[in-house]
């Protein structure tokens, strides 16, 4: 390996010159922190700053590079030296833009950024250049797990894309849920009818795709593998079993519907009159077929139709489903449609709490009102059997009569709502959830040590980041598209499918690569360790989120790289400090850690160091900057991948310094959590909850240890929670280990 040579470059620009002694800090950057090649540009960032840089890297051997200019989330392109390990330190956002512009503060905003500088410098000679995995996947065919629209819909789009696709169904025929409908609700304007429902169509262009090979009736039995080197059984029915590579692979399983018989007092099972939404496709589907009108079950004309909204779903008792199912309104609309295109005479009655019509802007629903179809806003408590017909009880919710009632009704139909089939949820206590005694049958069978199928949220669609990163599951180079992964209607399922197709494709080409995907995407490094130090303990396999560490036969840590997203989880949890990154490591932020420069304790000048998440509280800090918002000029941030990379001797380092506070800022935990590696902030907080004894055994206050939730768009409330702690820690007084 080549010898060290680091070179630090300061910027000049963007108010830089203006605000700091440049000269000074360049004597810090060689003097303490050791750089052999340190220069001074007017716009670091314009093609001559960066000629200049890369002219030292190829003719002056530096393979180091320290940028001391704006953030490391700005000029990222132009700050891309492949050849040298990369340094940022933001003198801009959180330095120049974060302090007062005034004489009496000149003097804290130089100690700032020349302690940035020493932490840039220590930063990069611990630093090394990652270099991609060596058993990167490269297979780049993706597989399709469900052949209803959404996963159609996936696979043509990948085909389309230039790759190759398996299209795996359980059924006899593609088509899912889709194929049962008589007609499905209109994607288009002017949205007045009732559509075909366009699964021949779909089916018909995968059989014309040469790229997309299909298995019906058949099943995945085994999974294993990582992104670029998926393995996969395919089980037919009346056939083998085949073993098949993937590179990536999409879970488009949809639904089923809500069990209609946990609605008793809705007359299900007890009369044939009442049927849930696919019954009424099943009546409407086989009478189109003969060429005949909807009939009641027993063959007699209908004449009267209610639909029931909100049927089990929406249920704040927990009894059944919590959740707004999006397509059911549209649906019941459809089917009222159905019987005034019969016969305009047919009165049909939609019984609704809130009338939801995404996706067409009511034109839809002013539509069926020019039909004939009426809509009530009430709440149905009961249908029962009456003479030949049914007697709807409802709670009139616009005239506020509780004992309403629609005799004489020849069907009723009820809005069940969306279950989605997840598969086997991993996570799930016994008998837990409205679907505990419904044995679930696994959908992927991995051979991952954390379960059979992809983890679920708290009411059964596949976890993901529903903001950032909708389509990603915890299972990397696996991906959800449709109901499975929310409630969705057909057009929203159609979106959803050529997102994740998307996801797929680029996973397979970064995977090709080395790469990670998300949310560090196109990042090379990787964890390593050092088996020598290991203690088994199992906390790095237990905790990682992802499954990319299992065991090898000695018991010790066996990483599969592929599936790593690179968050440093288990670095932080490791006890004895052997994981690390070639970019990222326990040393990487230790040796900032050690490079502040920790004034005396008769300076009145506090130390606190901040660790802040990189995809949340570290963008909300430089947009507070951005914004001018002045915070404390005491604080020393490092920005970390997660949370959950934190490693508590970075905390008892701080502490044994000099610092006289720590603070960590990361993104919401729970079950409607915003962390982008899904379980670092609840790791982190966890690991946290346990520094009170530490603390305590240092003679030290509880409170020089702080953990706080913040967002992206936090950028008002961030500078506050900043100077709020700082006046804590004045409060308590300087720690009394400055000087050991």
């Amino acid at each position: 390996m080549a010898d060290m040579k680091v070179g630090a470059y300061l910027c000049q620009g963007c108010g830089l010159a203006e605000r700091l002694d440049i000269k000074a800090l360049a004597a810090v950057a060689q003097k303490e922190g050791k750089a052999q090649v340190v220069r001074e540009h007017e716009f670091l960032c314009n093609g001559q700053g960066v000629a200049m840089i890369q002219k030292d890297i190829a003719e002056e051997g530096v393979n180091r590079v320290v940028i001391g200019a704006c953030s490391r989330r700005a000029k990222v392109e132009a700050f891309h030296f492949p050849a040298a390990a990369i340094t940022r330190v933001n003198l801009r956002e959180q330095v120049i833009w974060s302090q007062p512009d005034t004489d009496e503060a000149r003097e804290l905003t130089q100690e700032m950024a020349a302690d940035y500088i020493r932490m840039g410098c220590a930063e990069a000679k611990k630093t090394a250049v990652p270099v991609p995995n060596p058993a990167a996947g490269h297979n780049k065919r993706i597989l399709v797990v469900g052949g209803g629209v959404t996963g159609m819909t996936a696979a043509l789009e990948a085909a389309r894309g230039g790759y190759d696709v398996l299209l795996v169904e359980k059924e006899a025929a593609l088509g899912g849920f889709a194929a049962k409908l008589f007609r499905r609700v209109p994607f288009a304007e002017p949205y007045a009818e009732p559509q075909d429902n366009g699964v021949a169509s779909l089916a018909a262009a995968i059989k014309a795709t040469p790229r997309i090979k299909v298995f019906l009736g058949a099943t995945t039995t085994r999974t294993s593998g990582a992104p670029g080197n998926f393995s996969v059984d395919i089980t037919t029915e009346s056939g083998p079993t085949v073993t098949e590579a993937v590179g990536a692979i999409v879970m488009a399983t949809g639904f089923r519907p809500y069990d209609a018989r946990r609605l008793p007092e809705f007359g299900f099972g007890a009369s044939p009159l009442v049927v849930d939404q696919a019954g009424l496709e099943a009546l409407a589907r086989a009478a189109g077929e003969k060429g005949q009108a909807i009939t009641r079950p027993d063959g007699k004309a209908v004449k009267s139709v209610a639909f029931v909204q909100c049927a089990g779903q929406r249920d704040a008792s927990g009894t059944h489903l919590a959740y707004c199912s999006g397509h059911c309104c549209n649906t019941s609309i459809k089917q009222a449609m159905y019987f005034k295109d019969q016969n305009p005479d047919i009165d049909t009655a939609i019984i609704y709490t809130d009338l939801r019509t995404p996706g067409n802007g009511e034109d839809f629903y002013r539509s069926a009102q020019r039909k004939g179809v009426i809509f009530t806003k009430g709440q149905v408590a009961k249908v029962e059997s009456a003479g030949d017909g049914l007697t709807v009880h409802f709670h009139d919710l616009i005239l506020n009569d509780e004992a309403a009632t629609i005799s004489n009704v020849d069907l009723v139909v009820l809005a069940t709502g969306q279950v989605p089939n997840s598969g086997v949820n991993i996570e799930a206590k016994p008998a837990e959830g409205a679907d505990a005694n419904v044995p679930s049958v696994s959908v992927l069978n991995l051979t991952y040590r954390q379960g059979p199928d992809v983890p679920q949220l708290k009411y059964g669609f596949t976890d993901s980041h529903f903001i950032c990163f909708p389509y990603e599951t915890r299972r990397t180079g696996i991906y959800t598209a449709g109901p499975v992964r929310r409630p969705m209607d057909m057009v929203q399922a159609i979106e959803d499918a050529t997102g994740a197709a998307l996801k797929a494709i680029q996973s397979v080409e970064s995977a090709s690569h080395g790469r990670a995907v998300h949310p560090r995407a196109g990042d090379l490094s990787y964890p390593s360790f050092r088996r020598e130090g290991c203690t088994q303990c199992k906390r790095c396999t237990v905790e990682c989120p992802f499954g990319a560490i299992d065991e090898d036969e000695q018991r010790y840590p066996l990483f599969n790289e592929g599936r790593c997203r690179r968050c440093g989880t288990c670095m932080g949890a490791c006890p004895v400090r052997v994981i690390s990154f070639e970019n990222y490591s326990v040393d990487t932020v230790g040796a900032q850690i050690k490079a502040v420069d920790i004034p005396d304790e008769f300076s009145e000048k506090p130390r606190i160091l901040l660790l802040a998440c990189e995809n949340d509280a570290y963008p909300a800090l430089d947009m507070a900057g951005m914004n001018r918002r002045v915070s404390s000029a005491f604080v020393r941030t490092i920005p970390v991948r997660c949370l959950g990379s934190v490693n508590m001797i970075w905390i008892t380092d701080a502490l044994n310094s000099g610092y006289d506070g720590v603070m960590l800022m990361g993104c919401k935990h729970g079950d409607d959590y915003q962390c982008h590696f899904v379980k670092g902030s609840e790791l982190a907080n966890y690991r946290m909850s346990k520094i009170d004894d530490t603390l305590k055994n240092l003679n030290l206050e509880v409170d020089r240890v702080r953990i706080m939730e913040v967002a992206i768009a936090d950028i008002e409330r961030v500078p506050t929670l900043i100077d709020e702690y700082a006046a804590k820690i004045r409060e308590i007084g300087m720690s009394p280990f400055k000087g050991f």
